[in-house]
């Protein structure tokens, strides 16, 4: 079954370029667009979308809060949001409300498929470098870390946490801790559901506010 689709952005002309990028791969059903906020949660209700790319600064309704409400309302539909600028506390904002990831306006076109396919499989988008450096920069900012929140997990699923934050798959994960790859599945799936995370985007998130990971401590991958 095709992944269906929601653009949402306040500039016709980028969900103009945007719908024929997404609609001319065959795996892809673009199925409505929306200019703000409003109309994009109006459209979530009629098209049941599986992705909603979503631009962070628009009128009526921004990105941000349009973000906030599909993600309660909405549990099965994942958020990729788009942005022009690489470090943007409201993209971060988004994230720590349930967003899957985030890919910047200008970015090529292979790499916005990528991210909506990525979040399509529940899989979010935190391998590349400038998603972990965003993730990094802000939450470093916050008040001081609550670990706290990591009391429900073993140490084994903190090593594979921190795994995470720095961007590896379950693939990779597996061969840096010597563990089988059906056995990180099942770490992950378990430290989601301990930590109230829809994906790996909000479990990363957590591991920095939390102070598991230090700004500056990951490595890119």
């Amino acid at each position: 079954m095709n992944v269906r689709l929601l653009v949402v952005d306040d500039q016709e002309v980028v969900r103009e370029g945007l719908t024929r990028i997404l609609a001319s791969e065959p795996d892809f059903d673009v199925v409505a667009a929306a200019p703000d906020g409003r109309s994009a949660m109006t459209e979530v209700g009629r098209s049941m979308p599986d992705v909603v790319l979503m631009d962070i600064r628009m009128p009526v309704l921004d990105g941000l809060a349009a973000t906030r409400q599909i993600v309660a309302g909405h549990p099965t539909v994942r958020v990729v949001v788009l942005t022009t600028f690489d470090l943007d506390e409201y993209v971060y904002e988004a994230l720590r409300a349930g967003a899957s990831g985030f890919v910047l306006k200008d970015a090529p076109a292979d790499e916005i498929v990528r991210a909506v396919r990525a979040a399509a499989a529940g899989d979010a988008l935190i391998s590349p470098s400038i998603t972990r450096r965003l993730v990094a920069e802000f939450a470093g900012r916050r008040s001081a870390p609550d670990p706290s929140r990591l009391a429900p997990l073993t140490e084994r699923e903190r090593d594979v946490l921190v795994a995470m934050a720095r961007g590896l798959n379950n693939q990779e994960i597996g061969q840096a801790l010597f563990i089988a790859e059906g056995t990180v599945r099942s770490h992950v799936n378990h430290l989601l559901a301990k930590l109230g995370a829809r994906d790996r985007v909000q479990a990363v998130v957590t591991a920095y506010e939390s102070g598991l990971v230090q700004p500056g401590h990951t490595e890119d991958h």
